[in-house]
């Protein structure tokens, strides 16, 4: 029962800092960041770009990683290039977030570097 709070609250999290980065009224090199990680993992893409004006996320997806090796350089690793329209760019992350087991450190691991930054940022500014 705990367990599934403790990932319920993950989650809720999540999109709670999703929402907040796509509130801002210019977006951050952070923000980006974070939108290019998730959809990187959701969609398993090699290489994003996201033109925030045009509502448009260009993408190189991989589609068939069985001969990738971390060890070598990768040359014929099949991608598939993408253009998407998104309509609104919070609603087309939160529908990327993964609900299964794999991906909760992922998201952990996104929310403490957020945290860990956001309390720094918290420090410098008492000290100012």
């Amino acid at each position: 029962m705990e367990n599934l709070e403790l990932k319920s609250s993950l989650f809720i999290d999540i999109i709670s800092l999703i929402s907040e980065s796509c509130s801002q009224e210019k977006i951050t090199r952070k923000s980006q960041d974070l939108h290019e990680m998730i959809l990187k993992r959701h969609y398993n893409a090699a290489d994003i770009s996201i033109d925030y004006h045009r509502k448009r996320i260009f993408m190189d997806i991989v589609v068939d990683d069985s001969n990738y090796d971390t060890k070598e350089l990768n040359f014929s690793t099949p991608l598939m290039k993408t253009n998407m329209y998104y309509g609104d760019l919070e609603e087309f992350l939160i529908s990327c977030i993964d609900y299964d087991n794999s991906s909760i450190a992922f998201y952990r691991k996104i929310l403490n570097s957020y945290w860990k930054s956001d309390s720094k940022m918290v420090l410098i500014a008492k000290l100012v």
